[in-house]
């Protein structure tokens, strides 16, 4: 099966791919990567009357670093970030999550953003950034009273609570994710990520993260890949450092996971594994 026949628009700034998403009688869509978009057009899961491809819009591929935090374009792919190629603030965590998603050929058309915004539980940017405790840069245009010319506007989402539930974001309609600010981890911090496919490059039954940053105050536990958004528990020093198996075990009974012994063992397996990642780093 082939998609159904749509208008493809390529603007050359993001004012341009907002004006083009605002025809209230035309179901309009935005591609980054296309590496999930494409086969649901495919399938036709999806049938977009407009796709709006962001691959041309320069700022969408941006990265700026100052003293405290990263910004990414949301159009930056994950082969971009495995191979070192835009800033990293993280002591190797998201080279590390981005060298293990999918496959080479994905990774080099998928992006960062593209991943944020389709919001599949078990993606791995998802996971990482509510982790990371990164925001979410959203763009929309507004017309002021009495003016004839719009105008960009932004908010700023914690990733914690950009994603609303499964497949489901903040983003209102007309709006575009067009960055990412990652806060700068100091030299003490530590992290473990580990996550469970059935092979290489399929998606994920199970993820566990783990991040601690002394100096700033963070000890940070992630549940991920579960049947809704994603658990992060913000105070979780003494479990960090304990590895309590019993205490793991009573997080995901809390969360809803104690009735599946397949779905309660594999996440119980992958948050104890990213503990022991996260203690073995120096």
């Amino acid at each position: 099966m082939k998609s159904a026949a749509f208008d493809l628009l390529q603007p050359a700034d993001i004012g341009s791919a907002l004006h083009s998403l605002e025809n209230p009688t035309l179901y309009s869509k935005v591609l980054g990567g296309g590496q999930s978009l494409g086969p649901m057009l495919n399938l036709r899961l999806a049938q977009p009357d407009v796709l709006v491809n962001l691959a041309k819009v320069p700022e969408m591929r941006m990265a700026t670093q100052d003293e405290t935090s990263l910004l990414l374009g949301a159009g930056v792919t994950h082969a971009l970030i495995e191979d070192g190629l835009v800033p990293d603030v993280t002591k190797g965590l998201m080279p590390f999550v981005a060298g293990n998603i999918a496959y080479r050929a994905i990774r080099n058309r998928g992006t960062l953003g593209g991943s944020l915004a389709h919001a599949d539980p078990a993606a791995d940017w998802v996971n990482t950034m509510m982790l990371l405790g990164a925001s979410i840069q959203i763009t929309g245009r507004v017309q002021e009273a009495g003016a004839s010319d719009y105008s960009l506007s932004q908010r700023t989402v914690d990733a914690q609570n950009f994603m609303q539930g499964p497949f489901t974001t903040a983003l209102a309609d007309h709006e575009i994710l067009t960055a990412v600010r990652i806060r700068k981890l100091s030299a003490s911090a530590r992290w473990g990520y580990y996550k469970f496919c059935r092979k290489t490059g399929e998606f994920a039954e199970a993820i566990g993260g783990v991040l601690s940053d002394p100096e700033k105050g963070i000890y940070r536990l992630l549940i991920g890949a579960t049947d809704g958004v994603p658990l992060v528990i913000n105070d979780a020093h003494a479990l960090i450092n304990s590895s309590d198996h019993a205490a793991i075990a009573s997080i995901l009974r809390d969360a809803g996971m104690g009735e599946d012994p397949y779905a309660f063992k594999m996440h119980h397996t992958a948050l104890s594994r990213a503990i022991a990642m996260h203690n073995q780093m120096t």
